[in-house]
């Protein structure tokens, strides 16, 4: 049996501590032969103190320039042909990476995949579902929100150096729209697997949801020519039908099971009665 594992994935970490052994932990027990790779950028709230000897991770703790150089450094350093990366508040749920291996290895023409998310609060219960669409060009470049979520986005390493596609590390917060419609513009074949494969936890502090992501994505929709920000409106009305017609506004119960902080050894069952679409997102603490 080889070692070289399956799926890499990467997490960008820097005083996370809180909530790292929870992604650790959703990762351990994924029953697929794969590497979690934790690159830290000198964390000073006490990880380093394990992290480095956790046996479940390869370590690496070195200066970067953000998030997105961290998640770079990461995947130059993956040894799997299927990459991800997963931030310290977000887990994967149970059999999400066995999924995604079967699906590309029935799927050999598709280079990225886009699964749906759960989003829970601090104590692992649900706030609401985010189903992932396939994204489109207008809709990418001028909306505020993306058509998925990379807590459950997946590629295969080959389109990297093919096209390009690391993470521009100007960006603190909102590189993944710019990498999104970097994908787009390149004609990446993509596709969705309408199952939940991983969780994304409101912590009161999430930098995507704050005031700088804001800021850098008014400065990306800035970039968008005259036409993109004049058809935007009918972008997202189009957005909103491929929803409807994905199903996405019809939501079921189901269960899930997450690590939480009052059991971070196992994982907790939650039952979902009242499922939604809605996502309300409480105030967030202002970041410069």
């Amino acid at each position: 049996m080889t070692d070289t594992p399956e799926i890499s994935v990467v997490t960008p970490s820097f005083r996370s501590g809180r909530w790292l052994p929870l992604c650790l932990a959703s990762v351990a027990d994924q029953s697929v032969r794969h590497e979690h790779i934790v690159q830290d950028a000198g964390s000073d709230d006490g990880t380093l103190a394990w992290l480095p000897s956790d046996p479940r991770v390869r370590a690496f703790v070195e200066t970067d320039r953000g998030m997105y150089d961290a998640v770079n450094r990461g995947y130059r350093r993956a040894r799997a042909g299927i990459l991800a990366y997963l931030n310290c508040d977000e887990q994967y749920l149970p059999g999400a990476l066995t999924q995604v291996r079967h699906f590309f290895q029935q799927h050999p023409e598709v280079d990225i995949l886009f699964g749906d998310c759960l989003v829970v609060d601090a104590a692992g219960g649900y706030l609401c579902e985010r189903r992932a669409l396939t994204p489109q060009l207008i809709h990418t470049w001028t909306a505020s929100n993306l058509a998925f979520l990379t807590a459950a986005t997946f590629i295969r390493r080959r389109v990297l150096e093919s096209h390009q596609l690391w993470f521009q590390a100007d960006f603190r917060d909102a590189g993944d729209q710019d990498w999104a419609l970097r994908l787009i513009q390149a004609g990446v074949k993509t596709a969705v697997l309408s199952e939940f494969l991983s969780v994304f936890t409101e912590t009161g502090a999430n930098m995507n949801l704050g005031a700088n992501a804001a800021r850098e994505r008014r400065a990306f929709h800035g970039t968008a020519p005259v036409w993109a920000r004049w058809l935007a409106p009918l972008a997202l009305l189009h957005f909103r039908l491929r929803r409807w017609r994905a199903g996405h506004y019809r939501c079921r119960p189901h269960d899930y099971a997450i690590y939480t902080q009052n059991l971070p050894d196992h994982r907790s069952n939650f039952h979902v009665t009242k499922p939604t679409f809605r996502w309300v997102r409480p105030p967030q603490k202002a970041k410069d």
